[in-house]
């Protein structure tokens, strides 16, 4: 590049910049935040005590950033996130749509990182298309750079929650995909229906705010794609299917519809619910228990098995 042209592609690049951080801040201006009396509603359901005490203060990034479909629940699920680590003090929580988050000097900061419904490829600009071929490239560089030294924090030994759309983060990486332990497929069951839950695993700690009973929930119904397998992962609960009509479109032909798992990923660990699409489910006291835990198990606290499923449970209907 010549000094000549340098001025011109800085302008370009510094218009385009401007241009993404003005449609930032009119979405966010946009996004219907918990009205005080929901915020009410969050507290009164939210544990107050955890179910194991951390073994040294944990602080948990909180991430919601979203390049895709926007699930208006997330600032309820953040904000629930929030208050359970300060109520219970299991953790604090930073909330935060910043990517600056996953450089490796302040994500190594982090215990572990949960993704409310984060999803999409958000370490690319939002005008990735219409940037010049070289600030592509860097971009991709840039994207690249975060995408491992992501990678490379969780393997370490830390920990990864994803909750609801985060099965649809980083569609375009199937790294990612290895790491959660399933990509989002589609939801044959929406979000107005109310859906039957099996609880796969009774005892399992994670799951212990159900007392091992199924439950009806109001949510989609998910269904997962590659690498979502119980060879790789512990099903904790999925759907019940003799509860659930099944005459849906181009349903998974194993019948095998998993909703929550945990799995190691090298050192770290995961914790995975497909719970969580309306924001009314945040002020459901089960539910936060369940997530509570789930972060905790993440974090490094809560001890639960992960060795893998290795094959689905037979069919069966749980009293509610």
């Amino acid at each position: 590049m010549t000094n000549q042209m340098r001025p011109i592609w800085l302008c370009g690049f510094l218009l385009a910049w401007v241009g993404e951080a003005q449609v930032l801040q009119s979405r966010a201006a946009a996004i219907p935040q918990p009205t005080q009396e929901e915020l009410r509603k969050i507290a009164s359901a939210a544990p107050t005590r955890a179910s194991v005490p951390p073994a040294h203060p944990r602080r948990l990034l909180v991430f919601t950033l979203c390049k895709g479909y926007y699930h208006t629940s997330i600032p309820y699920g953040a904000k629930a996130v929030q208050l359970m680590g300060e109520r219970t003090g299991a953790f604090s929580a930073t909330i935060s749509d910043d990517i600056a988050m996953f450089e490796p000097e302040t994500l190594r900061q982090f215990d572990g990182v949960c993704l409310v419904s984060a999803l999409g490829e958000f370490f690319l600009p939002d005008n990735f298309d219409k940037l010049l071929s070289v600030e592509q490239a860097s971009a991709r560089k840039n994207d690249e750079r975060l995408k491992q030294n992501f990678s490379k924090y969780l393997r370490s030994g830390k920990g990864l929650i994803g909750i609801h759309g985060a099965s649809y983060a980083f569609n375009q990486w199937p790294e990612f995909g290895e790491m959660l332990g399933g990509g989002f497929d589609s939801h044959p069951w929406n979000s107005t229906e109310r859906i039957a839950v099996r609880v796969d695993e009774p005892d399992h700690p994670v799951v212990a705010a159900f007392g091992g009973c199924g439950f009806e929930v109001i949510d989609e119904g998910y269904q997962f794609k590659h690498p979502y397998n119980r060879t790789n992962l512990r099903v904790l609960l999925s759907l019940d299917t003799p509860r659930m009509d099944m005459k849906k479109p181009n349903l998974r032909p194993d019948g095998d519809f998993g909703l929550c798992w945990v799995k190691r990923c090298g050192e770290g660990r995961v914790f995975y619910s497909a719970l969580g699409h309306n924001a009314e489910e945040f002020w459901n006291p089960q539910l936060l228990r369940h997530f509570l835990d789930g972060i905790q198990f993440a974090l490094g606290d809560l001890m639960a098995e992960t060795r893998p499923s290795a094959r689905a449970p037979s069919l069966h209907n749980q009293s509610r």
